[in-house]
């Protein structure tokens, strides 16, 4: 059930890149982070590749494209493995999609406590505990 928010900047914009990336990143997420594309919340924005600066310059004068993406997990249900794998794999993806990519783009896993997150008004540690003892799990009243 994660969030992800994907910010971009490229001069490959196209009426159909916002949801190429967020399918993109859906895939990926759910085939090296194991996290089901039902319950995954995208929101992928768009800035002006000469509003966005790296190593001084702006990337439309360097004519590279960047991104930024946050993605809000439970802790520790990646290994270290698999967060490097997938932060591989957006880096080639996005180039894919964006075009050349400077080396400053970035993504963060951020590992999250279950009992600070969750969605449907559930914590995440209430339905671990829910599925552990076969019950459905109950919003607090």
């Amino acid at each position: 059930m994660p969030l992800i928010t994907v910010t971009y900047a490229t001069s490959r914009e196209r009426p159909s890149l916002k949801s190429d990336i967020a399918a993109a990143v859906s895939d990926l997420t759910a085939g090296i982070l194991h996290k089901d594309p039902k319950v995954t919340a995208i929101i992928v924005k768009s800035a002006d590749a000469a509003d966005w600066f790296a190593g001084g310059k702006s990337l439309a004068e360097q004519g590279l494209a960047s991104y930024w993406l946050d993605i809000h997990v439970t802790e520790g249900t990646n290994t270290k493995d698999e967060k490097a794998a997938y932060l591989a794999a957006l880096f080639k993806r996005m180039g894919e999609l964006l075009g050349p990519l400077h080396t400053e783009s970035y993504a963060h896993v951020d590992e999250v406590k279950g009992d600070a997150y969750g969605f449907g008004g559930l914590t995440q540690e209430r339905r671990y505990i829910a599925g552990k003892l076969e019950v459905a799990p109950q919003k607090a009243a």
